[in-house]
């Protein structure tokens, strides 16, 4: 996203919570994301490949959904925003960054 820092500045002035789909943008500051595990589904896209290149045909082989999705949340937005977050949200929480 190319307005991705100003999104955020604009957000954080304001004390707006901010959440998105992917784990890169909370990284960026995003107070929580939760979506596709990206590196599941690579792994999982890697075995598919391996479908085919061992002569599986395509239209035989199952449509897949991602079924590993990861919750992080950005305890330093949180902080910034004055937002307290409940403990049994932090401990749901794949990945919680300080």
């Amino acid at each position: 996203m190319v307005h991705r820092a100003r999104i955020l500045e604009f957000a954080l002035k304001r004390r707006l919570p901010t959440f998105a789909g992917a784990r890169v943008f909370a990284d960026s500051g995003v107070l929580m994301t939760y979506g596709t595990s990206f590196p599941d589904g690579f792994r999982r896209a890697a075995g598919y490949a391996a479908k085919l290149l061992k002569g599986a045909k395509p239209a035989e082989l199952p449509i897949e959904q991602p079924t590993k999705f990861d919750l992080v949340i950005n305890l330093r937005t949180a902080r910034a925003i004055g937002l307290d977050l409940p403990p049994s949200l932090l401990a749901r929480a794949d990945e919680v960054i300080e």
